[in-house]
């Protein structure tokens, strides 16, 4: 099958699933499509144009999965559920591929045409509910790395050695409301994040009517 530049980010997203960043190289790239290493760098010159073009795909799969979350929404939808519609399907997104919340998190250093999107769309969005401007890059920044940080827990390896029944009793004694918080739903703990950081941008939109009111 002849080698191309997709061939190859494919298969150095595969190695980056097993191995992650410190792993991934171009012979073991150039090993997984039994090619020679020497092959590989006509169509993507080195490592770190590799992690650019994963980045990349990464950031391009979570803007169209945004496109098919805001069209989902009824026309008459509000500002908080188009942020939310946003930051969901871009944790879906990232969340499929190993890693995939570092790819994300570093796609905008290399101005990836698939993460600029993302964030110019989530930014029109805050823009278009009245957000003022010097505000809106804080919470666009705001809602991205939440987004980011969510998914890296959630990738990141349990303990080694879980803890043992009287180790989790005393965690339980020691540290109940911690304990009772990380045994919530992810799904529905997600939910109310988002819903806690549009609380505070709703405090910056201008009033528009009675007083207390918010847009």
């Amino acid at each position: 099958m002849k080698l191309t530049a997709d061939r190859i980010t494919d298969a150095g997203m595969a190695v980056f699933a097993e191995t992650g960043y410190h792993g991934l190289s171009m012979r073991r790239v150039a090993e997984r499509l039994d090619v020679h290493a020497g092959s590989l760098y006509y169509h993507v010159p080195n490592k770190t144009a590799l992690l650019q073009l994963m980045a990349d795909r990464v950031a391009r799969q979570a803007y169209d999965a945004g496109t098919a979350a805001l069209a989902d929404l009824d026309a008459g939808s509000d500002w908080q559920a188009r942020v939310t519609a946003q930051a969901a399907a871009l944790r879906r997104s990232i969340r499929r591929h190993p890693g995939g919340a570092i790819m994300f998190a570093d796609s905008p250093k290399t101005l990836s045409h698939g993460a600029l999107s993302v964030l110019e769309r989530l930014l029109d969005t805050l823009a278009e509910a009245g957000l003022p401007a010097e505000q809106c890059g804080t919470a666009a920044d705001t809602l991205l790395s939440h987004v980011t940080g969510y998914v890296l827990q959630e990738q990141s390896e349990p303990p080694v050695v879980p803890p043992g029944p009287e180790a989790a009793t005393d965690l339980h004694r020691r540290f109940p409301r911690t304990m009772a918080a990380a045994a919530h739903d992810q799904e529905q703990q997600f939910a109310r994040s988002l819903d806690l950081i549009c609380a505070g941008i709703a405090t910056l939109l201008p009033r528009s009517g009675a007083p207390g009111e918010m847009r």
